[in-house]
């Protein structure tokens, strides 16, 4: 069964390898060593992120490096950019109405 995006990002170790990777492919092993886990329950992360396409494996001799996928949070990123132009403009709104109320106290 693929993985949804949403139930990738949804833990927190996952998020976190995202951090990691992002700023620098790592092996599963070196990933490990961030954590407070086994190589295996790494292993067990780093296959949700692979199947939601949110990092790429990348073979390096006997190594497996990852790579974070920025296309994939890109498509994640398009999608909640429509919730924050909806909560700007009620933002907006909300400032508008304070301003309003703070010139009638006046």
């Amino acid at each position: 069964m693929k993985q949804d995006i949403f139930q990738a990002i949804a833990d927190p170790t996952r998020r976190a390898i995202l951090t990691l990777i992002a700023i620098q492919s790592l092996t599963p092993n070196a990933m490990a060593e961030k954590f407070d886990m086994s190589r295996q329950a790494v292993s067990k992360h780093i296959k949700v992120l692979q199947e939601c396409e949110l990092i790429k494996p990348e073979p390096s001799g006997r190594e497996i490096y990852y790579h974070f996928n920025p296309k994939k949070m890109q498509e994640f990123d398009d999608w909640l950019a429509q919730f924050r132009k909806i909560w700007e403009t009620q933002f907006n709104q909300l400032d508008e109405i304070l301003s309003t109320i703070k010139k009638k106290k006046k």
